[in-house]
């Protein structure tokens, strides 16, 4: 893998979106939903301008996109997303090392992340990186029933 890992400029908007469209249409339908296509246009430009995005970039191509938000005691792991041509390439592991990279050098204390529970190969790929379900429930926005696992792992 040559990748190079990078905070997104918000003239990438577009591909950043592309990549989280491509990724998360599966999920979503597994949870028996549909991705609005105005989804992200209401709260990712702002996250980008913040420097919460990061991608990792392929040869000038976005190919992996990592949303994230700063809490109080660590990184928050919003969006995981690999391109569907990349993914089973470890690209996801490789985000996830990056990502821990810049929590370390901002001295966060934890990463932190919800998944769906019927995502048997997400929480393989959080557990092999460290992080452990600390709760499970039913997610507080009331879109679908299906369980979510709360993961947190301590740096």
């Amino acid at each position: 893998m040559d990748f190079v890992f990078r905070p997104a400029a918000p003239a990438e908007y577009a591909d950043v979106e592309r990549v989280l469209r491509a990724a998360f249409t599966s999920y979503m339908r597994r949870l028996g939903r549909e991705i609005p296509p105005d989804y992200y246009d209401e709260r990712l430009p702002a996250t980008i301008e913040r420097g919460d995005v990061f991608v990792a970039d392929e040869a000038g191509r976005i190919v992996g996109v990592a949303e994230t938000e700063r809490r109080d005691t660590g990184l928050y792991l919003e969006r995981l997303a690999v391109d569907p041509a990349k993914q089973g390439s470890g690209l996801g592991g490789w985000l996830l090392v990056r990502l821990e990279e810049v929590a370390r050098s901002r001295g966060d204390r934890t990463m932190s992340l919800q998944t769906a529970e019927m995502m048997d190969h997400l929480l393989r790929l959080y557990s092999r990186h460290g992080f452990e379900i600390v709760s499970r429930g039913v997610p507080d926005h009331g879109k679908d029933l299906h369980i979510r696992v709360h993961m947190v792992k301590p740096l």
